[in-house]
């Protein structure tokens, strides 16, 4: 009875908007007539009023999911051209709307082709108009605006219209991306408080690097799990060395996992160190990457267990592979080159160069001799003067 009554309610109020306004917007739905914007912590629906009213409809006629409640009611917005009834529903399993969450699982492809299980979610739902007619018969015909969002669950981040006579039905398939919300950042305490500043001559080999993979503004439902990390020479590791930090169930002894897929942050340390191939250089510098999953809370363990997840030794580079722009990269990491080996040896205090003692000691021979060899001649000279 409660639903009967609400819904009564809904249907007597009218439309601010009159079909007299619309001027040449006034005619039938089209695919086009709606708008799907797939955001990271919320979606949007704008359907395009005019062609509602056309049909015998406002806005609040237009019910998302069967759900009746306020914050799932559509408004009007008059502002933009031409105007539009906007939804606007968290992504959040219990407070979507009605939206249907589906996860699929498939098999990687690309650079993601060591991976067994790599999932996407799809949201979806109907918008539907309600016929306000009472009686047999009715003028109006039936509206259908289908939506779906997906998003793919790993970074490294078409239209149909179906003719029906009584009845008008838009689809709108758009994809949607959470690597926005991800961000990589380089600490140099283990808690993670002070943001590393590497001077222009690098820091020094074995200073340990503290990252943090970390999603912001994103809904509360998945966690970070870094699935492999790794250091190489160029920003984009096309044809260049790299180092694997960790990959799926094996890492490098000297990295260190924090933290992993129990929150909105993964963290992991390490220590500098160089490229062979750059040790004839002042400095060793290279980049970090990192492949993220965000999976759901209740299944970021099973993510964690190397049963669904394939051991990897070598990272594929093709370049088919390094076009994909879903990577999170870290700054420019500059280490020294071993004091041990450096070219140029700074003097302490209160001690001394022993190069120079050397020439000293050289020079003070090499004087002593020359006087011995001129008494020398000086003693002859003087016999041969005589």
């Amino acid at each position: 009875m409660k639903i009967i009554l609400l819904l009564l309610s809904i249907i007597g109020r009218s439309s601010q908007l009159l079909l007299s306004e619309c001027g040449a917007e006034a005619r039938r739905p089209q695919i086009s007539d709606i708008s799907v914007t797939c955001g990271t912590s919320s979606i949007g629906l704008a359907v395009q009023i005019c062609p509602v009213i056309y049909t015998g409809y406002n806005e609040t006629l237009l019910i998302l999911n069967h759900m009746l409640d306020s914050p799932c009611r559509a408004t009007l917005d008059e502002s933009v051209s031409p105007p539009v009834a906007r939804f606007n529903f968290p992504l959040n399993m219990t407070h979507s709307c009605g939206s249907i969450f589906r996860t699929t699982s498939a098999a990687g492809t690309g650079i993601f082709s060591d991976f067994s299980n790599i999932q996407t979610v799809n949201i979806s739902g109907v918008v539907r108009s309600i016929d306000p007619t009472t009686g047999t018969i009715t003028y109006n015909a039936e509206l259908k605006y289908y939506y779906s969002c997906a998003y793919p669950l790993e970074y490294l981040i078409n239209n149909t219209q179906i003719d029906v006579s009584a009845s008008s039905i838009a689809i709108r398939d758009n994809n949607g991306s959470f690597i926005s919300t991800l961000s990589m950042e380089l600490f140099s305490d283990a808690n993670y408080t002070r943001p590393m500043v590497i001077p222009n001559l690098g820091i020094e080999l074995r200073t340990k690097v503290y990252v943090e993979v970390k999603a912001t503004n994103l809904t509360g439902q998945y966690h970070v799990l870094l699935d492999r990390c790794y250091a190489s020479i160029s920003p984009l590791p096309s044809n260049s060395s790299f180092f694997n930090l960790f990959v799926p169930c094996s890492k490098d002894r000297f990295t260190t996992m924090v933290e992993n897929g129990d929150s909105q942050s993964a963290r992991f340390h390490f220590p500098a160190f160089r490229f062979i191939e750059q040790q004839n250089e002042t400095v060793s510098t290279y980049f970090l990457h990192c492949i993220t999953r965000l999976c759901e809370i209740s299944t970021c363990s099973t993510f964690k267990q190397c049963s669904n997840r394939r051991k990897r030794n070598t990272l594929n580079t093709s370049p088919s592979d390094i076009t994909q722009t879903y990577t999170i990269s870290s700054q420019e990491i500059i280490t020294k080159a071993d004091n041990n080996e450096s070219k140029e040896k700074p003097l302490i205090a209160g001690q001394e160069d022993e190069s120079s003692v050397g020439l000293g000691v050289a020079v003070g021979v090499l004087a002593f001799v020359c006087i011995i060899a001129l008494g020398i001649a000086a003693v002859f000279y003087k016999r041969l003067r005589n």
